[in-house]
């Protein structure tokens, strides 16, 4: 007999408004599937992905902006940070 890897299920809460988003989506377990993978592939290298900065951080991310800024690149079509 074949060893089959099972898939598991996880469950989260989510607000209402969220809720009807999602639900909208055809293939919804597919597009949270490569949502979460694309975060820990991509995740922000200044809050590690939590969405803030701890104070601390806060104090180096003012320290390196003054030296830095944003620029729109109109190659690829985002914004990156250049060295001023």
């Amino acid at each position: 007999m074949p060893n089959k890897k099972k898939e598991e299920v996880i469950t989260f809460k989510v607000n209402k408004n969220l809720a009807k988003v999602i639900k909208s989506i055809p293939n919804r377990s597919e597009f949270i599937r490569n949502a979460i993978s694309a975060a820990f592939n991509e995740t922000c290298p200044l809050c590690n992905g939590e969405g803030y900065l701890a104070p601390n951080q806060s104090k180096h991310w003012e320290k390196f902006k003054k030296k830095h800024k944003m620029v729109y690149c109109n190659d690829c079509k985002t914004e990156h940070m250049e060295c001023l």
